[in-house]
């Protein structure tokens, strides 16, 4: 992530994201459009896993409610092996 997607997601300025990824030591590594990119360590990718979760609520919902209808879909074919899709 550059330093300004950080700075986003932690809540801070810029040159504290920076100085944070050095504090922290992650991987720092100057991309080709000239962009400094941090890889992000196991504490800072539960934060950005929180953040993405809570952006969308409502996808999230989605998401979960297709998942509980595909698993029971699922039962209901084991339960029905001999059923055809037509009916």
């Amino acid at each position: 992530m550059t330093y300004h997607e950080i700075a986003d997601m932690i809540g801070c300025d810029v040159e504290t994201a920076r100085s944070a990824t050095i504090q922290r030591a992650l991987d720092r590594k100057k991309s080709r459009d000239g962009m400094t990119r941090a890889k992000l360590d196991p504490e800072l990718m539960g934060v950005f896993v929180a953040v993405i979760r809570n952006a969308e609520p409502d996808l999230d919902l989605a998401v979960r409610e297709l998942r509980n209808m595909h698993q029971a879909m699922l039962r209901n074919e084991v339960n029905s092996p001999g059923r055809s899709a037509a009916g």
